[in-house]
């Protein structure tokens, strides 16, 4: 199982949130290339990032951040919020992004996510955040009355191979994984699940890699230090891992 430290970029500062809350935004780094170059010394092999303004604006606000990031630890690097159209997919692709990934408008569009992932394949990834189990949107502001498993399937259906499943309502508490919708989308599909949301030490990473989870995105446990990230990845490592 992989582990993707997180970074999420909000008005250029690096910054977590509580279940997606904007008025719970508290620093927790300086400086994204620094706090990346932290993560490559744990041993992190993948970095994911967050556009948390181009959630809010359906747009690039951040941009610059990312790349930056990606060229200077020279790490893979996927990216979410306000990606929307095919432009802003080639332009992170071309410069140095390994992965986008697709939230708000894979359910408002699923036709554009199946052109974009006949174009570019694993590099198209999906991020289904769901409260309560029903998708939401629009930086978690929307919630939809489609059911997360029936948005996977249609999604695995069109040929995604990534799914980054968040519970909202776990995001930033350090509680606890929703172990049970991760098994329960985990066996649904196909696709190579990442879990997000609520993770807080090694015993959460231990009993992720045993139920069998492609990957697990820790951001806050790690600012927090309730759990090593170069622990993490140790442990990660065996497990089954497409």
């Amino acid at each position: 199982m992989i582990i993707l430290p997180a970074i999420d970029i909000k008005n250029g500062q690096c910054v977590r949130l509580v279940k997606g809350d904007f008025s719970t935004t508290h620093k927790v780094a300086t400086n994204a290339v620094e706090t990346a170059m932290s993560f490559k010394k744990s041993g992190a092999e993948f970095i994911h990032m967050v556009d948390l303004d181009g959630a809010l604006e359906g747009k690039q606000v951040n941009r610059d951040f990312f790349i930056n990031v990606a060229s200077a630890t020279g790490l893979p690097v996927e990216v979410g919020g306000g990606i929307r159209d095919i432009r802003t997919i080639e332009d992170y692709l071309s410069n140095g992004i390994s992965r986008v990934i697709l939230g708000s408008v894979a359910l408002k569009n699923p036709q554009f996510v199946k052109e974009s992932v006949a174009k570019y394949g694993e590099k198209i990834a999906v991020g289904i955040d769901a409260k309560n189990g029903f998708v939401s949107t629009d930086g978690w502001l929307k919630t939809s009355n489609i059911d997360f498993i029936e948005f996977a399937m249609v999604m695995e259906s069109i040929g995604v191979s990534v799914i980054i499943f968040t519970d909202i309502g776990r995001d930033g508490t350090l509680t606890s994984p929703n172990f049970e919708q991760l098994n329960e989308i985990n066996n649904a599909v196909s696709c190579n699940i990442i879990a997000s949301g609520g993770i807080k030490d090694i015993s959460h990473i231990k009993e992720l890699n045993k139920n069998g989870l492609y990957g697990a995105i820790c951001g806050k446990s790690i600012y927090e230090g309730t759990l090593n990230l170069e622990e993490a990845i140790i442990a990660g490592a065996y497990g089954i891992r497409p």
